[in-house]
């Protein structure tokens, strides 16, 4: 029998958590036809040597709903061994969209997830209406990787109800109407819906994001509409101040559970030095929702972002920053940052002890102006220190100074080892929350799964291998019910990825280019160790490059 791809002499691990095997894979016709002894001849052969066969990297959390408008490639995930990217998450996106509420819809990606209005005025090619018309457009584009999507719940409200999806729960008949849209996304093949709660989601405007204005009337009927349709999961921003839940959330979690009967999955689980306990209390307070379907997320991170103060997000759950995000101009800015009274509001804010309580943790990185050099590289408290001032006037006076061209690292979440082991061994979580695609001014996680792999599995070996592999394969797959995909097994689509287990990796610290539309600056994470990747049998990734092939395709529920 001839087959397309014979990969010899790899080490197989399988994606379901089974102990690895030497053999081969035979391909053909973008599917997986043998594993094991291949018999015949193939059009191209590829020699594994010493590599890692596995199935390829399938990441839950991403925000690529954008880019894929003008980044075929859907880098830098293709660079990661990862085949399959979901989107659509926090209930933030582009579809459905009117016309006249295309503006709305790129402050909302601005505010939330950190996007510049002017790449995305640049990039967005618009050419949609509807959530089907959406993923239509996807394929007809062409992409290195598969698109899975969730309709976010956003869109669907401010389609119905306007603007008033920022101010109100929905009526009945809205609701009806809402529901029945997502009942047309997941006939056209959306994996679920997603929904936040965060107070840090502020939309268009510096008002909240409309998805946090539906109440339980609407999530009931969203929820049933996923019963109705007997598939799908649900992704929700649930935890107000990151790493802590409440018995609120917890209620939150069981209507959308039991009205849904799917598989629901919460974020965000970071740990935080300051309130130690908050992971161990959440996942023993969610304990019943877990057993029921509630999977908490995380990434394996330590979370270090950039800070742009044109763009705060790091600051947008301060109740007092709401005025820096109700109009975003440069002058609008600058007057509130110079304002006394916001400065005093900040500073009540930061006695809430969930806040990040300490400027040790705000660096300044980067700044144009000769006189404040001599801080580049400082923590804010050492700058206010040598200014003889507090925290916050130190921060906002750099931040004048440097006409809001300077840019702060924050060094926030997960930064101990003992207390992310503990989080990452736990089953029940499910790893992601790599915002691929999001916060691209800031920081760049899309690398976790390598990272996950080289840091975790090989450098501090709390799992094995076999069961790294399965937490980015099998596990989000199965989740998501992302069928066909997640496993080295005949019969299955031919997304495949070698590593090298001795050098794959990627570091926590992104590098900047200037690659987005009208050269607009992003943060990229590079890979080691990810010698090749296949996506429905087409080689997308080899010699350290993503390669020609477009051969990804839109996921259908």
């Amino acid at each position: 029998m001839a087959h397309d791809i014979i990969i010899r002499n790899g080490t197989l691990i399988d994606g379901t958590g089974a102990e690895r095997t030497r053999g081969d894979v035979a391909i053909s016709d973008g599917l997986i036809t043998h594993v094991g002894e291949v018999e015949g001849p193939a059009d191209r052969v590829i020699d594994a040597g010493d590599l890692i066969v596995s199935p390829g990297f399938i990441d839950p959390h991403t925000h690529y709903d954008a880019q894929i408008c003008w980044d075929g490639q859907v880098t830098p995930s293709a660079w990661h061994g990862v085949t399959s990217v979901v989107m659509g998450n926090c209930g933030v996106g582009i579809a459905p969209c009117l016309p006249g509420a295309r503006e709305i819809a790129m402050r909302d990606l601005v505010n939330v997830e950190a996007i510049p209005y002017d790449v995305l005025e640049r990039g967005i090619t618009w050419d949609w209406e509807s959530f089907p018309d959406y993923l239509d457009a996807a394929e007809k584009r062409g992409s290195a990787l598969n698109l899975g999507f969730l309709a976010p719940l956003t869109p669907f409200r401010h389609f119905v109800m306007g603007e008033e999806s920022m101010e109100r729960p929905a009526t009945p008949e809205e609701t009806a109407r809402i529901k029945a849209l997502l009942h047309e996304a997941m006939a056209a093949g959306a994996f679920g819906f997603s929904s936040t709660i965060l107070n840090q989601h502020l939309g268009f405007g510096g008002r909240p994001l409309a998805c946090r204005m539906a109440d339980d009337a609407e999530l009931t009927a969203y929820a049933n509409m996923l019963r109705e349709c007997g598939k799908g999961a649900i992704e929700i921003a649930l935890t107000r101040q990151v790493a802590v839940l409440e018995e609120e959330q917890c209620q939150t979690l069981d209507l959308l559970l039991e009205q849904s009967g799917r598989p629901v999955t919460f974020i965000a689980l970071f740990d935080r030095d300051d309130i130690s306990e908050a992971v161990r209390n959440t996942l023993a307070l969610a304990a019943p929702q877990i057993a029921k379907g509630a999977r908490p997320q995380t990434s394996p991170l330590p979370l270090t972002r950039e800070i742009d103060m044109r763009s705060p997000f790091s600051f947008a759950g301060f109740p007092a920053w709401k005025r820096v995000f109700a109009d975003t101009s440069k002058d609008a800015q600058r007057a509130v940052y110079a304002d006394t009274a916001f400065r005093d509001a900040f500073r009540e804010d930061l006695k809430n002890p969930l806040s990040f309580g300490d400027w040790n943790r705000i660096v300044l990185h980067e700044v144009r102006n000769p006189d404040l050099k001599k801080y580049e590289g400082m923590s804010v408290t050492k700058i206010a220190e040598a200014e003889g001032k507090d925290g916050v006037d130190a921060f906002l006076d750099v931040t004048l100074g440097d006409d809001l061209g300077c840019e702060f690292t924050m060094s926030s979440y997960n930064t101990r080892v003992d207390r992310v082991k503990e989080i990452l061994s736990n089953r029940d979580v499910l790893i992601g929350l790599g915002d691929a695609g999001a916060h691209v001014d800031m920081l760049c996680d899309a690398g976790y799964p390598t990272y996950t792999l080289g840091t975790w599995v090989r450098e501090r070996e709390i799992m094995t291998l076999e069961e790294g592999v399965r937490r980015l394969t099998s596990d989000p797959a199965d989740f998501f019910g992302i069928e066909g995909r997640g496993r080295l097994a005949p019969g299955m689509a031919a997304d495949v990825t070698l590593f090298d287990a001795e050098t794959i990796g990627s570091g926590n610290r992104g590098v900047r280019r200037h690659d987005l539309p009208g050269g607009g600056k992003r943060m990229v994470m590079p890979s080691t160790g990810v010698e090749m990747t296949l996506v429905n049998g087409e080689v997308t990734w080899a010699d350290g490059a993503v390669q020609e092939a477009r051969a990804g395709k839109v996921l259908r529920s």
